[in-house]
């Protein structure tokens, strides 16, 4: 957390700072973990100053500021930070703020609780080279289904801990998976390699409906308060969870099973028994 609905959020909260010219770069003193920051602040200050945003974009699950110097900023929020265009929850966890002018928009803040998330900058060049590695895969909401078959259906993994691979299709976290597999009736255990291709199909499908309903909800703010908007209001997505975090509660797909919770990879997966039965070859 954040996910892709929350990225994809942020990104659009962000979006009236396009035309806006950089004209201070400042890291707020903080007791709190540093974060990451490349190049160091000194460096990226110089880099930045001057310089207008040209668009702001998505990578995954990383806000992507794009300059008109040809350089671009990633600012990837892990498990705990925001990018925010209005008052940060407080000032403690504020670890970069880029003021802009010609611009209504209020400063960018990137703030961070757990010190995770990372910024960093880079070229156009650099950015080329890393989509050609194969580090990340294709955005989740722009893939084809054939080629999301492809990606997936050959891995001996389980299907819930293979849906969170970022090199095979980018943006699917922990959260929205279980999700995605409750309504396309799939047991989070099943072999991916083991699903027809129908199955697929339904996954594909339901990853498609539920990241977009999720970013029309403006995402989800779960229980700890950490997920706001660009605006620092939560999201409203948990609201509409069927199975996340509901574990010992009836299925409100079915009214007959009880979620359960699992762990797969280390990581919580919940989901309804009756919805989602294991097949005997799995």
């Amino acid at each position: 957390m954040p996910e892709l609905p929350e990225v994809e959020t942020m990104r659009r909260g962000l979006l009236p700072c396009i035309g806006g010219e950089v004209v201070t770069v400042s890291k707020p003193r903080s007791k709190y973990r540093p974060i990451a920051i490349e190049p160091p602040l000194p460096k990226l200050r110089q880099k930045l100053l001057g310089c207008r945003i040209m668009a702001v974009e998505r990578l995954g699950k990383r806000v992507v500021i794009r300059f008109d110097s040809g350089d671009l900023l990633l600012l990837q929020p892990k498990m705990a930070g925001l990018v925010l265009v209005g008052l940060p929850p407080n000032q403690a966890h504020a670890r970069l703020v880029i003021e802009l002018s010609g611009v209504k928009a209020t400063p960018i803040i990137y703030w961070d609780q757990r010190g995770l998330g990372t910024i960093k900058l880079w070229a156009s060049s650099e950015m080329q080279s890393y989509l050609e590695s194969g580090a990340i895969g294709p955005d989740a909401l722009a893939i084809s289904f054939e080629d999301f078959y492809r990606r997936f259906s050959a891995s001996h993994r389980e299907v819930k801990p293979t849906l969170l691979e970022q090199d095979r299709v980018a943006g699917i976290g922990n959260l929205y998976a279980a999700e995605i597999l409750h309504r396309a009736r799939i047991h989070p255990q099943c072999r991916a390699y083991q699903l027809s291709k129908s199955a697929w199909r339904k996954i594909f499908d339901s990853s498609l409906f539920i990241l977009q309903e999720a970013i029309e909800y403006e995402g989800s703010t779960l229980g700890d308060g950490s997920y706001r908007n660009a605006k620092n209001n939560p999201g409203s997505y948990q609201n509409a969870h069927q199975v996340y975090d509901r574990a010992g509660q009836r299925c409100r797909q079915c009214r007959r099973g009880k979620i359960e919770r699992i762990v797969q990879a280390q990581r919580s997966t919940f989901f309804c028994p009756c919805c989602q039965r294991l097949p005997k070859m799995a």
